[in-house]
């Protein structure tokens, strides 16, 4: 899976250090350097922890696989980022955090957004006692036609 990732640079600095801010993040080193491949031009961006990894390795960000998990999760804590759960073992983390369905490429596995607009839910289950819908997620698999 290829993505493509914000370009580093002061403007891009920039942008991850108001984006942490928001979340009243405490600027680290690497949950700068993080913030900046994610955010740095303003894009949205669906990742998995692998891909992150990957990147931060590619700009010279000494950072460990554990350590792209525990931030991703404090973003995800600080409402930065949504976890899409494809299936049981893959999470991407999207940087678009108001409610919206995707698609998830099966052959290349790539989450993309898909258009809000063409979906209707009619109706949710009654959550169990004591319980409230947090949020749906509605992820549309996809595969070519063979």
């Amino acid at each position: 899976m290829t993505q493509d990732f914000a370009p580093s640079g002061p403007e891009a600095q920039e942008r991850a250090a108001q984006w942490l801010g928001l979340a009243g993040l405490r600027p680290t080193r690497q949950r700068r350097a993080l913030a900046a491949l994610l955010v740095g031009d303003g894009e949205n961006r669906h990742v998995t922890a692998e891909s992150l990894y990957a990147a931060a390795r590619d700009r010279g960000a000494p950072v460990s696989l554990a350590t792209i998990y525990n931030t991703l999760r404090a973003f995800c804590d600080a409402g930065l980022l949504a976890e899409i759960a494809v299936d049981a073992t893959r999470s991407y983390f999207d940087t678009r955090t108001d409610d919206h369905p995707h698609f998830f490429w099966e052959d290349s596995q790539v989450l993309t957004d898909a258009p809000a607009e063409d979906l209707t839910i009619l109706h949710l289950p009654q959550a169990p006692e004591g319980c409230e819908v947090a949020r749906v997620d509605v992820v549309i698999r996809l595969r070519r036609r063979r």
